[in-house]
């Protein structure tokens, strides 16, 4: 995606939504861009960013390729590191074990990540989801991170959630259909309405939209 492609997200996302006019108003140009690496790293990233502060995230990720010593993760490095090894990088035990199902799956099946950018996002999303760990949010910010993928709403984030909540001015939580309808006038740009709406918790945004 190019700065072209955010110009006219952002113009028809001002255009479609009147909440989504104000935050970008706040926020000002996407910067969003893709994790760098193969598909195997980038998937492996996605997996090490489960349920964790961005920051704790870059943090084990980044010692992990430290001890690996490669900025891209060799499948055969990977799925020869003990467990003593993947603690020592922060990796948590349940976190291991998707990571050697990942090792697995991807082994059986060599033509899946090459295949991924030829394949629509529901069934990206089939494909990926059938790895044991990796579930919905897994798949989403590999097809929006990974492969730039221009319309994921991730409706399972709990961040994408909470902004929604703030800037749409909503009583409770949204729930995924609350998430899907609100959502719907973004299309075909949702992954750049994401970024938005992640953007939108960062307080130095919310100082000034006071």
């Amino acid at each position: 995606m190019s700065t072209p492609f955010y110009k006219k997200a952002r113009g028809h996302l001002t255009r479609s939504c009147p909440v989504m006019k104000r935050v970008i108003g706040v926020v000002g140009p996407c910067t969003m861009a893709s994790f760098p690496g193969d598909p195997f790293t980038l998937l492996v990233r996605c997996v090490i960013y489960q349920q964790i502060s961005t920051k704790a995230a870059k943090s084990i990720f980044d010692k992990l390729t430290a001890s690996i010593g490669d900025s891209n993760i060799p499948i055969a490095k990977l799925s020869g590191m003990t467990e003593a090894q993947f603690k020592g990088c922060g990796i948590s035990g349940p976190k291991q074990r998707t990571l050697r199902a990942v090792v697995d799956h991807v082994n059986t099946n060599p033509e899946l990540l090459p295949g991924i950018p030829d394949m629509d996002d529901e069934t990206a999303r089939e494909q990926l989801t059938q790895i044991k760990g990796i579930g919905p949010w897994t798949a989403d910010m590999f097809l929006m991170f990974g492969i730039m993928r221009p319309d994921v709403l991730p409706v399972g984030d709990y961040g994408v959630r909470v902004a929604i909540k703030n800037q749409f001015k909503l009583r409770k939580m949204p729930d995924a259909s609350k998430c899907w309808k609100i959502g719907e006038p973004w299309k075909p740009y949702r992954s750049v309405a994401a970024w938005y709406l992640w953007r939108s918790l960062e307080p130095r945004y919310q100082e000034k939209d006071e």
